[in-house]
């Protein structure tokens, strides 16, 4: 029987927390949720108030804490463009302080850390599709950048802290992720997709929807946490976690209306600043390092996340900044 650790979640109300916030309390680990609320609300994790083995913690990780863990996973940060664009400044803070003050704890209890990076360390790839040694495409100044950097320097505070003073780390790549629980105004393309055609409004395309992202469904997703973490091979990453399977912006909102039986037309409006034109993942080191990769496909996932939506009460959900779905 695995022996129960005690294990931080930074993020651990927002959408992959609660997620790996759930897994790991029914495995019986003391479990502490840590966030500040931005982009989360309770009513994911209220669930899990009542367990024993479950503790929320409000707290900002730009500003440091002691706790006495085994483990934390770092996945503290807003992640939709509207959201980390609305402050850049607190969302370059929080990758930056956040993996700062992480790391610390870390080092102090002589424990194991997981960072949550993200595809966007790529940037607009000029390399197709995207594996751990492509060093990226990135504009420092643009609009996206205080995410996409902030997530880059946080990946090298992550590997000096390793060289430096042996911290024992784990840092994954996360590809577009969906699934029960994601925030309904969360402003990315699958839960924007799912409302406006639930309520048979006029879907939005930017550009003229021929960019293609890759979708990972949440289950998948933990599993690939969970095998990282949980590795003892040595290998440290960074390691792509997301979905080979690539489809363009019209074809998901075609195959949402579909699923849907909506009434929804589209839209078009501009393609926003340094918006990538292709996103997929090459999950060749996963493969191999975890013995991990993806096994729920697009239409099955979207089942999943349109049932979870048409059961929601917008009206118990606030809108994190003004620049969400209307």
């Amino acid at each position: 029987m695995e022996p129960v650790k005690r294990i931080l979640i930074t993020g651990g109300a927002g959408f992959i927390g609660s997620h790996l916030s759930g897994h790991l309390v029914a495995e019986g680990h003391d479990v502490i949720c840590l966030d500040n609320f931005f982009t989360s609300q309770k009513s994911n994790i209220a669930h899990l108030l009542p367990c024993p083995n479950f503790e929320l913690v409000r707290h900002d990780v730009i500003d440091p804490i002691q706790l006495e863990v085994d483990e934390v996973y770092n996945l503290a940060c807003p992640a939709s463009p509207v959201h980390y664009q609305h402050n850049p400044i607190k969302t370059g803070k929080t990758s930056v302080m956040g993996a700062i003050n992480m790391l610390g704890l870390t080092k102090r209890v002589g424990g194991r850390i997981l960072h949550a990076s993200t595809s966007e360390v790529y940037g607009d790839p000029d390399v197709h599709p995207q594996s751990e040694d492509y060093r990226g495409n990135v504009n420092p100044i643009g609009l996206r950048s205080c995410y996409d950097e902030g997530k880059r320097f946080a990946e090298t505070l992550f590997f000096d802290y390793h060289r430096m003073h042996g911290v024992d780390i784990r840092v994954v790549r996360i590809f577009n992720t969906y699934g029960p629980q994601m925030h309904p105004y969360d402003g990315r393309v699958v839960s924007n997709f799912i409302l406006q055609a639930l309520a048979d409004e006029d879907i939005t395309i930017y550009g003229d929807g021929s960019q293609t992202r890759s979708f990972g469904y949440i289950d998948d997703l933990i599993a690939g946490l969970l095998a990282m973490m949980n590795n003892e091979n040595g290998f440290v990453g960074p390691v792509n976690l997301g979905n080979p399977g690539e489809f363009t912006i019209l074809e998901l909102a075609e195959l949402v209306i579909e699923m849907t039986n909506s009434k929804s037309k589209l839209v078009t409006q501009p393609l926003p600043s340094d918006d990538p034109t292709q996103r997929k993942p090459d999950i060749t080191v996963a493969k191999e390092q975890l013995g991990w990769e993806p096994k729920i496909e697009l239409r099955e996932g979207l089942k999943k996340t349109i049932a979870y939506f048409s059961k929601l009460d917008l009206s118990q959900f606030r809108r994190p900044t003004e620049n969400t779905l209307k």
